[in-house]
């Protein structure tokens, strides 16, 4: 089932690259950007993610939390995370279970068909754990809106 605006957004446990356990429900309070991306080192992955880190002050001041999220090993993650100065956390969905319960799982990764890759999306989600702003996007090279996430956390503050 697709997730939409308007939706309780569905909880995980993943590890990040420091090997801590992260849970959704340990960010109530604040407003959360969840963004899924399929490999880390692949070329889009690293703009998508360098940009919000060049930005990274305007999710903070919109009280936002950002976590990158894709089926890398937190071994990847954490080589990625330090090679990019990355300054957000890095989740690892090695077990693909948010990837499933936020249904952006691919069948077949069309790039090198393999399976069990994260879509590239974005979900933004409000300080009660409820969606605002919900984006699959239809390819893996397309980068998520960022002005609409941007445009979102301003509402919700």
């Amino acid at each position: 089932m697709q997730i939409e605006a308007g939706q309780k957004a569905p909880v995980f446990e993943l590890f990040d690259t420091e090997k801590n356990k992260v849970s959704l429900l340990d960010q109530k309070g604040k407003n959360v950007v969840l963004l899924f991306f399929p490999l880390a080192f692949t070329s889009v992955c690293t703009a998508e993610l360098c940009s919000v880190r060049d930005n990274i002050t305007a999710y903070n001041n919109a009280n936002a939390q950002v976590f990158g999220i894709s089926v890398d090993s937190v071994f990847t993650l954490d080589k990625f995370k330090k090679e990019q100065q990355l300054n957000f956390p890095l989740l690892s969905d090695f077990n693909k279970q948010a990837s499933k319960s936020y249904n952006v799982l691919y069948d077949i990764f069309p790039a090198l068909e393999m399976q069990g890759v994260s879509k590239r999306a974005a979900f933004v989600i409000d300080k009660e754990g409820i969606v605002r702003y919900a984006e699959v996007c239809a390819t893996p090279g397309e980068q998520p809106d960022f002005d609409a996430i941007r445009q979102t956390l301003a509402t919700l503050n």
